[in-house]
Protein backbone atom coordinates (compact mmCIF):
# COMPACT_ATOMS: atom_id res chain seq x y z
CA UNK A 1 0.00 0.00 0.00
CA UNK A 2 1.15 3.53 -0.79
CA UNK A 3 1.51 5.88 2.16
CA UNK A 4 -1.07 8.62 2.48
CA UNK A 5 0.84 11.68 1.29
CA UNK A 6 -1.83 14.04 2.65
CA UNK A 7 -1.26 12.76 6.18
CA UNK A 8 2.51 13.07 5.76
CA UNK A 9 2.18 16.66 4.49
CA UNK A 10 -0.19 17.59 7.34
CA UNK A 11 2.21 16.11 9.90
CA UNK A 12 5.15 17.93 8.30
CA UNK A 13 3.28 21.25 8.37
CA UNK A 14 2.37 20.66 12.02
CA UNK A 15 5.98 19.96 13.01
CA UNK A 16 7.26 22.97 11.04
CA UNK A 17 4.81 25.25 12.86
CA UNK A 18 5.83 23.63 16.12
CA UNK A 19 9.52 24.25 15.36
CA UNK A 20 8.90 27.92 14.62
CA UNK A 21 6.68 28.27 17.68
CA UNK A 22 9.26 26.74 20.06
CA UNK A 23 12.12 28.84 18.66
CA UNK A 24 10.00 32.00 18.92
CA UNK A 25 8.91 31.24 22.51
CA UNK A 26 12.55 30.74 23.44
CA UNK A 27 13.35 34.26 22.23
CA UNK A 28 10.40 35.70 24.16
CA UNK A 29 11.66 34.00 27.32
CA UNK A 30 15.02 35.68 26.82
CA UNK A 31 13.45 39.12 26.65
CA UNK A 32 11.39 38.47 29.79
CA UNK A 33 14.55 37.46 31.62
CA UNK A 34 16.55 40.44 30.28
CA UNK A 35 14.08 43.25 29.50
CA UNK A 36 16.71 46.01 29.59
CA UNK A 37 17.34 46.00 25.82
CA UNK A 38 13.61 46.10 25.08
CA UNK A 39 13.04 49.02 27.45
CA UNK A 40 16.12 50.89 26.20
CA UNK A 41 14.84 50.65 22.62
CA UNK A 42 11.74 52.57 23.73
CA UNK A 43 13.51 55.11 25.91
CA UNK A 44 16.22 56.08 23.41
CA UNK A 45 13.84 57.39 20.69
CA UNK A 46 11.85 59.22 23.37
CA UNK A 47 15.04 60.95 24.48
CA UNK A 48 15.78 61.91 20.86
CA UNK A 49 12.23 63.21 20.47
CA UNK A 50 12.38 65.32 23.64
CA UNK A 51 15.92 66.65 23.09
CA UNK A 52 15.67 67.49 19.37
CA UNK A 53 12.10 68.73 19.76
CA UNK A 54 13.18 71.06 22.55
CA UNK A 55 16.38 72.12 20.77
CA UNK A 56 14.53 73.30 17.64
CA UNK A 57 11.16 74.24 19.13
CA UNK A 58 11.73 77.98 18.49
CA UNK A 59 12.99 77.54 14.95
CA UNK A 60 10.93 79.50 12.35
CA UNK A 61 8.25 77.28 10.80
CA UNK A 62 9.24 78.01 7.19
CA UNK A 63 12.99 77.59 7.73
CA UNK A 64 13.08 73.77 7.61
CA UNK A 65 9.56 72.94 6.50
CA UNK A 66 6.51 74.67 5.09
CA UNK A 67 3.77 75.35 7.64
CA UNK A 68 4.94 72.65 10.06
CA UNK A 69 6.60 72.86 13.46
CA UNK A 70 9.91 71.08 13.67
CA UNK A 71 8.76 68.66 16.36
CA UNK A 72 5.91 67.54 14.06
CA UNK A 73 8.47 67.16 11.28
CA UNK A 74 10.68 65.09 13.60
CA UNK A 75 8.07 62.63 14.91
CA UNK A 76 7.83 60.39 11.76
CA UNK A 77 11.62 60.10 11.72
CA UNK A 78 11.65 59.06 15.37
CA UNK A 79 8.96 56.44 14.70
CA UNK A 80 10.95 54.87 11.85
CA UNK A 81 14.16 55.18 13.87
CA UNK A 82 12.44 53.21 16.67
CA UNK A 83 11.68 50.44 14.20
CA UNK A 84 15.26 50.56 12.90
CA UNK A 85 16.78 50.63 16.38
CA UNK A 86 14.76 47.62 17.52
CA UNK A 87 15.36 45.49 14.43
CA UNK A 88 19.09 46.20 14.06
CA UNK A 89 19.75 44.02 17.14
CA UNK A 90 17.82 41.04 15.75
CA UNK A 91 21.02 39.07 15.18
CA UNK A 92 22.34 39.53 18.73
CA UNK A 93 20.58 36.44 20.24
CA UNK A 94 21.84 34.33 17.33
CA UNK A 95 25.43 35.45 17.70
CA UNK A 96 25.32 34.66 21.44
CA UNK A 97 23.89 31.24 20.56
CA UNK A 98 26.89 30.76 18.28
CA UNK A 99 29.35 31.68 21.02
CA UNK A 100 27.69 29.47 23.66
CA UNK A 101 27.38 26.51 21.28
CA UNK A 102 23.59 26.33 21.21
CA UNK A 103 23.45 27.20 17.51
CA UNK A 104 25.62 24.19 16.69
CA UNK A 105 23.01 21.98 18.35
CA UNK A 106 20.28 23.57 16.26
CA UNK A 107 22.26 23.17 13.06
CA UNK A 108 22.93 19.48 13.74
CA UNK A 109 19.39 18.76 14.94
CA UNK A 110 16.94 17.07 12.53
CA UNK A 111 14.94 20.20 11.77
CA UNK A 112 12.34 19.71 9.04
CA UNK A 113 12.41 23.32 7.88
CA UNK A 114 15.84 24.94 7.68
CA UNK A 115 14.34 28.45 7.57
CA UNK A 116 12.59 28.00 10.95
CA UNK A 117 15.44 29.84 12.67
CA UNK A 118 15.13 32.86 10.36
CA UNK A 119 11.32 32.97 10.49
CA UNK A 120 11.25 32.63 14.29
CA UNK A 121 13.75 35.48 14.66
CA UNK A 122 11.74 37.70 12.30
CA UNK A 123 8.44 36.95 14.10
CA UNK A 124 10.05 37.75 17.44
CA UNK A 125 11.75 40.97 16.38
CA UNK A 126 8.75 42.19 14.34
CA UNK A 127 6.30 41.73 17.22
CA UNK A 128 8.57 43.39 19.78
CA UNK A 129 9.43 46.25 17.42
CA UNK A 130 5.75 46.88 16.71
CA UNK A 131 5.14 47.19 20.46
CA UNK A 132 8.06 49.61 20.82
CA UNK A 133 6.99 51.69 17.82
CA UNK A 134 3.38 51.93 18.89
CA UNK A 135 4.53 53.06 22.33
CA UNK A 136 6.15 56.04 20.57
CA UNK A 137 3.01 56.62 18.45
CA UNK A 138 0.71 56.62 21.48
CA UNK A 139 3.11 58.93 23.30
CA UNK A 140 2.88 61.28 20.32
CA UNK A 141 -0.93 61.02 20.31
CA UNK A 142 -0.98 61.88 24.01
CA UNK A 143 1.23 64.93 23.44
CA UNK A 144 -0.07 66.30 20.12
CA UNK A 145 -3.53 64.67 19.75
CA UNK A 146 -2.72 63.85 16.12
CA UNK A 147 -5.72 61.88 14.78
CA UNK A 148 -4.49 61.05 11.21
CA UNK A 149 -2.15 58.43 12.67
CA UNK A 150 -5.14 56.46 14.00
CA UNK A 151 -7.06 56.71 10.72
CA UNK A 152 -4.11 55.43 8.68
CA UNK A 153 -2.86 52.87 11.17
CA UNK A 154 -2.85 50.08 8.56
CA UNK A 155 -0.30 51.92 6.36
CA UNK A 156 1.85 52.66 9.41
CA UNK A 157 1.76 49.00 10.46
CA UNK A 158 2.72 47.86 6.94
CA UNK A 159 5.70 50.22 6.78
CA UNK A 160 6.91 49.24 10.25
CA UNK A 161 6.73 45.53 9.37
CA UNK A 162 8.59 45.99 6.07
CA UNK A 163 11.35 48.14 7.57
CA UNK A 164 11.71 45.78 10.54
CA UNK A 165 12.01 42.67 8.35
CA UNK A 166 14.45 44.44 6.03
CA UNK A 167 16.81 45.67 8.77
CA UNK A 168 16.44 42.48 10.85
CA UNK A 169 17.44 40.38 7.83
CA UNK A 170 20.65 42.41 7.50
CA UNK A 171 21.31 42.01 11.23
CA UNK A 172 20.75 38.23 11.09
CA UNK A 173 23.11 38.02 8.10
CA UNK A 174 25.81 39.80 10.12
CA UNK A 175 25.22 37.38 13.00
CA UNK A 176 26.22 34.47 10.75
CA UNK A 177 29.06 36.24 8.93
CA UNK A 178 30.91 38.06 11.73
CA UNK A 179 33.21 36.13 14.10
CA UNK A 180 31.75 37.33 17.41
CA UNK A 181 29.50 39.73 19.29
CA UNK A 182 32.25 42.36 19.70
CA UNK A 183 32.58 42.75 15.93
CA UNK A 184 28.79 42.62 15.61
CA UNK A 185 28.26 45.47 18.10
CA UNK A 186 31.09 47.46 16.50
CA UNK A 187 29.40 47.23 13.08
CA UNK A 188 26.09 48.34 14.61
CA UNK A 189 27.73 51.33 16.27
CA UNK A 190 29.29 52.32 12.94
CA UNK A 191 25.97 51.89 11.09
CA UNK A 192 23.53 53.43 13.56
CA UNK A 193 24.13 57.17 13.36
CA UNK A 194 25.27 57.33 9.68
CA UNK A 195 22.05 55.60 8.57
CA UNK A 196 19.99 57.97 10.71
CA UNK A 197 21.75 61.14 9.51
CA UNK A 198 21.74 60.01 5.87
CA UNK A 199 17.94 59.82 5.91
CA UNK A 200 15.36 62.59 6.07
CA UNK A 201 14.65 61.96 9.76
CA UNK A 202 16.23 65.22 10.93
CA UNK A 203 16.24 67.41 7.82
CA UNK A 204 14.45 67.45 4.43
CA UNK A 205 16.16 66.53 1.17
CA UNK A 206 16.17 70.16 0.06
CA UNK A 207 18.57 71.03 2.92
CA UNK A 208 21.10 68.38 1.90
CA UNK A 209 24.02 68.75 -0.55
CA UNK A 210 23.68 66.74 -3.74
CA UNK A 211 26.05 63.97 -2.64
CA UNK A 212 24.08 63.45 0.56
CA UNK A 213 20.79 63.48 -1.37
CA UNK A 214 22.09 60.54 -3.41
CA UNK A 215 22.93 58.59 -0.23
CA UNK A 216 19.57 59.51 1.31
CA UNK A 217 17.75 58.20 -1.76
CA UNK A 218 19.59 54.88 -1.36
CA UNK A 219 18.49 54.68 2.28
CA UNK A 220 15.18 52.75 2.70
CA UNK A 221 14.44 54.71 5.89
CA UNK A 222 14.02 57.85 3.78
CA UNK A 223 11.04 56.43 1.90
CA UNK A 224 9.40 55.12 5.08
CA UNK A 225 9.89 58.46 6.85
CA UNK A 226 8.47 60.49 3.97
CA UNK A 227 5.35 58.31 3.79
CA UNK A 228 4.73 58.65 7.54
CA UNK A 229 5.42 62.38 7.36
CA UNK A 230 2.79 62.73 4.64
CA UNK A 231 0.32 60.72 6.75
CA UNK A 232 1.15 62.94 9.70
CA UNK A 233 -0.16 66.06 7.95
CA UNK A 234 -3.10 64.67 5.94
CA UNK A 235 -6.13 62.49 6.54
CA UNK A 236 -6.87 61.42 2.95
CA UNK A 237 -3.96 59.64 1.26
CA UNK A 238 -3.25 60.48 -2.38
CA UNK A 239 -0.96 57.69 -3.60
CA UNK A 240 0.06 59.77 -6.64
CA UNK A 241 1.44 62.56 -4.44
CA UNK A 242 5.13 63.25 -5.16
CA UNK A 243 6.98 62.56 -1.91
CA UNK A 244 10.59 62.49 -3.14
CA UNK A 245 11.60 65.41 -5.34
CA UNK A 246 15.19 65.63 -6.57
CA UNK A 247 16.97 66.88 -9.68
CA UNK A 248 17.19 63.25 -10.89
CA UNK A 249 13.73 61.79 -10.25
CA UNK A 250 10.40 62.22 -8.50
CA UNK A 251 8.78 59.37 -6.55
CA UNK A 252 5.16 59.17 -5.40
CA UNK A 253 3.82 57.08 -2.50
CA UNK A 254 3.29 54.00 -4.67
CA UNK A 255 6.89 54.20 -5.91
CA UNK A 256 8.17 54.52 -2.34
CA UNK A 257 6.17 51.49 -1.18
CA UNK A 258 7.48 49.41 -4.10
CA UNK A 259 11.08 50.41 -3.28
CA UNK A 260 10.66 49.47 0.39
CA UNK A 261 9.06 46.14 -0.58
CA UNK A 262 11.84 45.37 -3.08
CA UNK A 263 14.59 46.11 -0.54
CA UNK A 264 12.81 43.99 2.10
CA UNK A 265 12.48 40.98 -0.23
CA UNK A 266 16.12 41.33 -1.33
CA UNK A 267 17.43 41.46 2.24
CA UNK A 268 15.25 38.50 3.24
CA UNK A 269 16.53 36.38 0.34
CA UNK A 270 20.14 37.26 1.19
CA UNK A 271 19.66 36.28 4.85
CA UNK A 272 17.93 33.05 3.80
CA UNK A 273 20.79 32.17 1.44
CA UNK A 274 23.42 32.84 4.12
CA UNK A 275 21.65 30.63 6.66
CA UNK A 276 21.28 27.80 4.13
CA UNK A 277 24.98 28.12 3.26
CA UNK A 278 25.93 27.89 6.95
CA UNK A 279 23.71 24.84 7.40
CA UNK A 280 25.47 23.07 4.58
Amino acid sequence: MKPNTNIIQKNSSFYIIQEINILTLRLYKQIFRRPSTFIASIIQPLIWLVLFGSLFQNIPINLFTANMKYENFLIPGIIVFTSFNGSIYAGLPLIFDREFGFLNRLVTSPMLFKDSLLIASLIYITSTTIIQTFAIIFFNLYISKNIPYIKNINIILLIIILITISIASISISFAFLLPGHIEFLAILLLMNLPILFSSTALAPLSFMPYWLQIIACLNPLTYAIEILRYIHITEIINYKYQLIRTVWFNYNINNCLIIILFITITNFVIAKSIIQYKYE
